[in-house]
């Protein structure tokens, strides 16, 4: 079983490295599949073994091979998170059908991280390529009603969307969109849970960065690694956070 763990880590670690590519590339309008990778400042067009999951970074210890210009350590993160998001999802669902769905799920949320962290934009064809498999997966593998991912993606894109009329625009088009998605594939219960914990996380790190001065009042910080964070902890935990919920209240 250990072996199927960390070939499920590997794996991770491969698809994060691709998600990686998605993330950045998708939003310019880029092919995701040409040119090949290459180094950000001097163009070098990266090896075989420079491209190797975390391997690579650590043996060049971050730094491009050709021109010595640092790489950002958000590769490797995200190569990481991705590996470990793998695993977590086998351990926490086994080898059933529900599994398809939570890989797609982790999917979506990775490069949405990684996109919104370097643009702070979420692109509609991303999420328009994973509703589609949503929904397809959802067909064959639906939540305990039909109507609970109608009544999630409806409702979270609605209510979001009021909110972001409200405030004038305090929350934008493409969280919106997100939550929307998520709310499909999560139900209404859960999503809810999603946008308490994205809000309460993203409030405390704005303030963290506030008081650190290194952002100002008024100036914009992504929010879709926070709704990725609580996508995922709703995703794998939310009806266990339901459940002490209610036995604290009884």
């Amino acid at each position: 079983m250990n072996l199927i763990y960390f070939c499920f880590f590997i794996l991770g670690l491969v698809f994060g490295s691709f998600f990686n590519v998605v993330g950045l590339r998708v939003p310019l309008k880029k092919s995701i599949f040409w040119p090949r990778s290459a180094c950000s400042n001097c163009g070098h067009t990266l090896l075989s073994l420079e491209l190797v999951p975390i391997f690579s970074y650590v043996l060049q210890k971050g730094k491009c091979r050709n021109c010595g210009a640092h790489i950002s350590i958000l590769y490797p993160l995200i190569e990481l998170l991705t590996g470990c998001l793998f695993v977590i999802a086998l351990y926490q669902i086994g080898f059933e059908m529900e599994l398809l769905i939570a890989l797609t799920f982790i999917s979506l949320l990775v490069i949405i991280i990684v996109s919104d962290l370097a643009y702070m934009l979420i692109p509609d064809r991303i999420l328009l390529f994973f509703l589609s498999i949503f929904i397809i997966e959802r067909f064959f593998i639906p939540l305990e009603s039909w109507w609970n991912s109608m009544i999630g993606a409806v409702g979270a894109f609605t209510v979001l969307f009021l909110i972001a009329l409200v405030s004038n625009g305090g929350m934008g088009g493409g969280d919106i969109k997100l939550f929307g998605v998520l709310g499909f594939v999560l139900g209404w219960k859960l999503i809810l849970i999603t946008f308490m914990i994205a809000c309460f996380t993203g409030t405390i790190f704005g303030l963290i960065l506030m008081k650190a001065g290194r952002v100002q009042k008024r100036n914009p910080i992504p929010f879709g690694p926070f709704i990725g964070f609580g996508g995922l902890v709703s995703y794998f935990y939310g009806n266990e956070l339901i459940r002490v919920y209610l036995s604290i209240l009884g």
